[in-house]
């Protein structure tokens, strides 16, 4: 039996598996934890990883292997491949002000046009910017700027700073895919060809203040090898990862309902969208993966059950006791204000009450009605761009509930399918690394 290996290295831990290479079936597993906080620093991940695939009984036994992981994390190495500074990852939102400065010296039509992103604060752009600006004598070190699961891969393939690693500080060893790449602001989708990186060095340069080198953006069906000859994978974008693991093909929407919700389409048409809703995101097949974040999901389960003093089953049961529509009552979301729409200082109403709509029942529907119709708004987003929608994959924590089993297609507007839980974007590499390992040559 062959084995391949996949990895998730998410903002809160590292997953790896290992699976059949023919059946997808997971052999054996390990994880790690990784530090709280917006900024880390990179050794604390490759120090996971190394305790993870341990906890997954090595990799000797491997033919190829391949690295997902949170998107957007400034990783700066200078020429010696040493990490200057912690990196900022996703949520580090100190960079708010540099978006806002670059949709002002761009403009955001150009922007989305360019990259298929309006710049916010988590995306990799930003934070070359806010590192120009707060901290320019690291700025000017920088020689390299690569993603988190491209450092990863990077080193675990054998190469880091001289004496540290067995293969040395080769900067132009640093490869992504076109996932993570289409999410740092300063990557082309349309520039991208196999053999032509796709960056657009004009934003890059204008952020950081100089240029450097940027990883090799490597087609689905490209691989490199590491110290001992096995292939390696691209890897992929968590998000990308995911719609890898669970399947997902065109006309597929993920909805995604964890601490915040995320809705993301398989789509063959690349979306541009000046409102910046809409992340013109690529895919790990050669598509894309237009997606819209909301900030708030799975909370507000969470609310409303503490609310009734009741847990996750309780308000379920309580959900499904009411008729649809709450008799009336409305849970508008906002607990956290909001990011699509975007309303950062919105709060959460209830309207609606009268004797009769004012039941636990219609409240616990309401929850999940409200909750549901919040990540609506973001397929309504993806229709507005022609975004084909033919069928929803819920995944996340809160997809188990019955409740949003039940009421999730009447919401959606969609068919919709709830895939087993399982540690998906893990899943997708190891699809990945078994898709190269049977490629010929």
């Amino acid at each position: 039996m062959a084995l391949v290996m996949g990895v998730d290295s998410s903002t809160q831990s590292c997953k790896v598996v290992v699976t059949d290479a023919a059946s997808g079936a997971v052999v054996r597993e390990g994880r790690a934890a990784h530090p709280d906080g917006t900024e880390v620093d990179p050794a604390a991940w490759w120090d996971a990883l190394r305790e993870a695939i341990v906890a997954a009984g090595g990799m000797d036994d491997v033919d190829a292997w391949s690295i997902g992981g949170q998107q957007h994390g400034m990783v700066a190495l200078d020429a010696e491949g040493r990490v200057i500074r912690d990196a900022l990852l996703w949520n580090d939102t100190r960079s708010a002000d540099a978006a806002e400065a670059l949709i002002d010296e761009f403009g955001a039509d150009s922007l989305a046009e360019r990259t298929g992103l309006v710049p916010v604060a988590s995306f990799t752009i930003t934070k070359l910017r806010w590192l120009r600006d707060a901290e320019p004598e690291n700025a000017a070190r920088v020689a390299a700027v690569a993603l988190p699961h491209d450092w990863l891969t990077w080193r675990l393939r054998g190469f880091g700073p001289a004496g540290e690693s067995a293969r040395g500080p080769v900067l132009e060893e640093i490869v992504t895919d076109r996932s993570d790449a289409s999410g740092t602001g300063y990557w082309s989708p349309e520039a991208w060809a196999p053999g032509v990186d796709g960056y657009d060095r004009d934003l890059f340069v204008w952020a950081l203040g100089h240029d450097a080198v940027l990883p090799r953006v490597l087609g689905p069906a490209e691989w490199v090898t590491d110290a001992d000859g096995r292939r390696v994978a691209p890897g992929a974008g968590d998000n990308a990862g995911a719609a890898l693991g669970v399947g997902a093909a065109t006309g597929d929407v993920v909805v995604s309902i964890g601490t915040s919700g995320t809705v993301f389409a398989v789509s063959a048409a690349r979306t541009v969208d000046p409102s910046g809703t809409v992340a013109g995101f690529a895919d790990a097949d050669g598509g894309f993966l237009p997606i819209v974040v909301t900030l708030n999901a799975a909370r507000v389960l969470d609310a409303i059950a503490r609310l009734l003093g009741v847990d996750h089953a309780e308000l379920s049961d309580l959900a499904l006791a009411a008729e649809s529509g709450a008799g009336g009552l409305t849970l508008v979301p906002y607990f956290e204000g909001e990011r699509t729409p975007n309303l950062p200082d919105a709060t959460a109403s209830l309207t609606g009450m009268t004797l009769a709509s004012s039941t636990r029942e219609n409240l616990a529907r309401a929850a999940v009605e409200g909750m549901l119709s919040g990540l609506g708004a973001g397929l309504d987003a993806l229709r507005d761009l022609d975004v084909p929608l033919e069928r929803a994959l819920l995944i996340g924590g809160a997809a188990q509930s019955p409740a949003v089993r039940a009421i999730a297609p009447e919401v959606l507007g969609l068919p919709v399918e709830v895939p087993p839980p399982g540690e998906y974007v893990a899943l997708g590499a190891a699809r990945q690394a078994a898709r190269i390992a049977a490629l010929p040559g």
